[in-house]
């Protein structure tokens, strides 16, 4: 009788994820005064509000580390239980053309992972409710989880088509070949994703229809950083309907790249700190950090793709017969594949956080300057943004530097904080970074 033990290199590194989590909750935020005016030079909680904060930002940690560690124990257990040969059986029996049998098998083996992976996104939504980020209603949520697992079938499955056609065209070189294909497929997500995919979740209006003088104080900002963003690429998203948390941001790619501004964000922000909240995500835009973003996703995507086939090749080779795997070009062996990337992707989290924290850092030097000579008291207008953002948002005040590390794509608040209070070229005679 064969064994159907798992390499025991995968079963350390799920450990690892649980080992992690664990060091990393030793460090917790302590009480802080609350500020005596809104004149912040340092992101402050009062004693109620930063406990709060703590047990917010724990909580969340918590769900990360351990939803990566079931992330991997799950498809670990496809494997050793031999799910999607189950699935992949069934598919044949129901076709014997290969192009059907993707499109029977894939839409089954995505809906079972995310049906096994609803419970952590009910805790996540549960959590967001307590810690009073979101007022969504259940049955509004579980309708968007509905929507997002729909699209993301979709999209799952026309990669999963197009990724083993290649592997049984060019066993030894598919995943440069995968990798090709992909590239377009990325672009055009990001392209379509403001225009169809994320009204699906979020009404959006004109900003200029709710806020005109607003957009009348934007478009001096964006003459000063010598960009014309038109009138109808600035939209305001109504979060309030289901959010209490506070953003906006950069979206798009090409003709439907926009800045979106979220109602929660004019209700709570005066028009000084939303004007800045506005020069950070132009500078997303002049910066170009989209296409950047969307170059350094291309190339993890290609590292990410050659060693998944070193590692893939290995594995299938070495237990495929225990896991009914026939070979690599089997689409049964598709959870080794998302095992590999679910480690991978863990695995860089730091680089790829590094590298969003330096577009933020950025984006924060970036919205300073161009506000300058626009807003009155810049600096503390962005001081005072970031506070508001940090108590609304309840943004850990002390987060632990692994985790810091591991999870954030923004430096934490109060770095932000001290920074644009304290950023002042003007003074000393330096010449700004990015707006002269």
């Amino acid at each position: 009788m064969q064994s159907t033990s798992v390499p025991k290199s995968v079963i350390f590194i799920a450990v690892f994820f649980i080992l992690i989590s664990a060091f990393c909750f030793s460090q917790s935020a302590a009480p802080q005064p609350p500020p005596t005016d809104r004149d912040v030079d340092s992101y402050t909680l009062s004693p109620e509000r930063s406990e709060k904060a703590a047990d917010y930002a724990r909580a969340r940690y918590i769900l990360y580390f351990l939803g990566a560690a079931y992330g991997i124990v799950l498809l670990i257990a496809f494997l050793s239980q031999k799910v999607a040969p189950r699935f992949r059986d069934w598919a044949e029996k129901m076709s014997t053309r290969g192009f059907l049998q993707v499109f029977i098998y894939s839409p089954v083996l995505v809906l079972a992972l995310g049906l096994l992976t609803l419970p952590l996104d009910l805790y996540g939504h549960w959590i967001a409710v307590k810690y009073d980020q979101s007022i969504q209603s259940w049955g509004s949520w579980i309708w968007d989880w509905t929507k997002g697992q729909m699209i993301g079938i979709v999209i799952a499955t026309i990669l999963i088509w197009i990724l083993y056609g290649v592997i049984r065209r060019s066993p030894k070189s598919w995943w440069f070949y995968f990798w090709l294909a992909s590239l377009p497929l990325i672009i055009f997500l990001v392209f379509i994703t403001p225009l169809v995919i994320e009204p699906l979740f979020f009404k959006f209006e004109p900003l200029e229809k709710s806020a005109p003088d607003l957009v009348t104080e934007i478009e001096k900002v964006t003459r000063k950083g010598g960009l014309s963003i038109p009138r109808e690429r600035m939209f305001l998203m109504k979060a309030s309907e289901k959010l209490k948390s506070v953003n906006a941001y950069v979206t798009g790619f090409g003709a439907s790249r926009r800045v979106v501004v979220w109602d929660t964000t004019m209700q709570k922000m005066t028009q000084s700190q939303t004007l800045y909240v506005f020069g950070h995500e132009m500078g997303h835009y002049v910066l170009h950090h989209i296409v950047k973003t969307i170059a350094f996703i291309a190339v993890m995507l290609l590292v990410f793709l050659f060693i998944g086939f070193q590692f893939m090749h290995s594995l299938v080779a070495k237990h495929g017969l225990r896991w009914e795997i026939r070979s690599v070009q089997d689409l049964a062996s598709l959870p080794v594949l998302l095992l590999l990337f679910s480690i991978f992707g863990f695995l860089a989290s730091p680089l790829m956080n590094s590298y969003s924290r330096m577009n933020e850092h950025d984006a924060d030097v970036y919205g300073l300057e161009v506000i300058h000579g626009i807003v009155e008291e810049p600096q503390k207008a962005a001081a005072v943004a970031f506070q508001v953002l940090g108590e609304i948002n309840l943004s850990d005040p002390n987060p632990n530097p692994l985790i810091k590390i591991w999870l954030y794509t923004h430096p934490p608040l109060n770095e932000r904080l001290v920074f644009v209070r304290n950023y002042d070229p003007w003074s000393s005679g330096n010449t700004p970074r990015y707006v002269k």
